[in-house]
């Protein structure tokens, strides 16, 4: 075993109550791992089953915060949880999410292709089927718009984005 700074105990991969591995660390709103100790923000519980107007409603109150990584975990339950026609959706919101992470940490590479991967995944989904354009009242098109403007900005200046200020609005 390890010592961590805080004179805790770590073993190489710590593990939850039901034995699955888990990082126990703090996390910083855009989940970067913090030293043992630290205070960090709250985690997003894992495995929660929402309905999907509860889930676009939670995802963005927690972009309005500056939280997209766990805005992220929001939509990767819904991808979990929902009905296998609309995992593609989920999915692409989730990589919007999580693109949008990266481009607040500076990480320009990554940042500006996740946002454009979850730009392409909504786009697709959303043209695969009538009513697709604005399921739960959310505006894909307007998403998938704001998400390339994103990563065409973090590419042309390659410095982090403020999270708060560069969120989308998921229903337009």
């Amino acid at each position: 075993m390890a010592s961590t700074s805080s004179g805790r105990q770590a073993d190489a991969r710590d593990r939850d109550d039901e034995g699955r591995a888990r990082n126990a660390r703090p996390r910083d709103g855009l989940g970067r791992p913090l030293p043992y100790g630290s205070e960090g923000v709250a985690r997003q519980p894992e495995g929660v089953v929402r309905t999907p107007r509860e889930t676009v409603a939670e995802a963005q109150d927690l972009l309005d915060a500056g939280r997209p990584f766990h805005a992220h975990e929001v939509f990767e339950d819904a991808w979990k949880s929902g009905p296998e026609e609309e995992r593609g959706l989920w999915r692409g919101l989730a990589q919007l999410a999580v693109g949008l992470t990266h481009a607040a940490r500076g990480n320009v590479t990554g940042g500006a292709r996740l946002l454009r991967r979850g730009a392409g995944a909504v786009t697709e989904w959303a043209a695969s089927g009538a009513g697709r354009q604005r399921p739960y009242e959310m505006d894909l098109a307007g998403l998938a718009q704001w998400a390339r403007g994103l990563a065409e900005e973090v590419e042309r200046t390659a410095t982090p984005v403020d999270a708060r200020t560069s969120r989308p609005r998921l229903r337009g």
